[in-house]
């Protein structure tokens, strides 16, 4: 039996992975970036009437209509773009889609390598971040007295401190893992990159979810990817309409431990690859990001998993080290689409340096 497309795609996007996290350790220049077009564009976005302060010293409140819920991407195609499924990466928390570019010290970005190997690469910003705009009613409302100031939204602002212990830089701030691959020297420069993070904004059914979901049916099928805070998207992406999703991959997520069993059906028919990094443990006081209770939250992949035509082939990573990215990886593939592999953790990835 021949190896499915969806399996050859998963896989694919797994080499690129552990050939991208190799490649921001070589200091050899990569030659000039060719590519077919780039551009960006929104995706969703819902019309709301809001009456909001007036502008300026005693001016009158102003009332019309604002757009909310959209999704900001912005794209590169490379020229041999359309000869492999486009990936979408979304950011994690207090960050923006800069997460997937050039690196605090410069190296290049997961971006531009997959661009390089002919991947068309969309970067999005999720609802109510940076240059996705937010809903800002409920902070209007409280201004003009229709709300008590109690109930305006948390606007969470990560702190240096806490950005070292969840990436994981070192057990506590300031003390770094001797094996650690993040330059802890360039920290100065990742916590530029960390912004407000309005998600309390957003209704209980993300937005961004229902935006990844489009994006992938716009796109006319795509994997998506998610860090952290957004490393479950893919999946919710998915149990909103699964049909644009060639394959998800979620980095660092915890996971949903209440799934349904229909649910579970949805997600089996996608290839998926879940990735942890190293030293999930090793915060003092556990850190703000239980990653160790994270990883612990995976098992909504079935063990074992359960052989079903219904399930494709799942591609694998495996046996990866902080001290041996790129170098030491299996994919594993099945050979029918019946012959199911769950997915494998990929131990000790060095998540501190994978995407900043």
């Amino acid at each position: 039996m021949s190896v499915s497309k969806a399996t050859v795609v998963t896989a694919g996007i797994v080499i690129g992975i552990v050939a991208a996290l190799a490649a921001q350790k070589r200091d050899k220049a990569p030659g000039p970036l060719v590519i077919k077009s780039q551009g960006s564009f929104f995706v969703g976005g819902e019309k709301k009437a809001i009456t909001q302060p007036g502008f300026g010293p005693n001016a009158q409140p102003t009332t019309g209509n604002i757009t909310v819920n959209q999704m900001y991407v912005q794209y590169q195609i490379p020229p041999k773009g359309d000869q492999h499924v486009p990936v979408v990466m979304v950011h994690g928390c207090c960050l923006s889609s800069k997460t997937w570019e050039t690196t605090p010290d410069g190296r290049m970005g997961w971006s531009e390598y997959f661009v390089r190997k002919d991947r068309s690469v969309y970067l999005a910003d999720q609802v109510s971040r940076a240059r996705s705009g937010f809903d800002p009613t409920a902070f209007a409302d409280a201004r003009q007295g229709k709300t008590p100031p109690a109930q305006m939204p948390n606007i969470l602002d990560a702190t240096h401190q806490v950005a070292w212990t969840v990436f994981r830089f070192g057990p506590k701030y300031g003390e770094a893992f001797p094996d650690g691959q993040f330059p802890v020297e360039a920290a100065d420069e990742l916590y530029k990159q960390m912004i407000p993070d309005l998600n309390s904004t957003l209704p209980a059914v993300n937005p961004t979810w229902t935006q990844m979901a489009a994006l992938g049916v716009k796109l006319k099928g795509a994997v998506l990817m998610g860090h952290s805070e957004s490393g479950f998207f893919p999946e919710q992406a998915a149990l909103i309409d699964p049909s644009g999703i060639r394959g998800n991959i979620s980095i660092e997520m915890p996971c949903a431990t209440d799934l349904t069993a229909a649910q579970i059906g949805t997600l089996a028919k996608i290839p998926t690859l879940v990735m942890f990094g190293d030293h999930l443990t090793d915060i003092q006081g556990g850190g703000p990001a239980n990653w160790g209770e994270a990883m612990r939250t995976r098992k909504w992949v079935p063990d074992p998993v359960p052989s079903a035509p219904a399930w494709p082939a799942w591609a694998a990573l495996s046996s990866i080290t902080s001290s041996t990215v790129g170098a030491r990886s299996s994919a594993r593939r099945s050979r029918s689409a019946s012959a199911v592999i769950p997915v494998a953790m990929a131990q000790g990835l060095g998540a501190s340096s994978a995407f900043t």
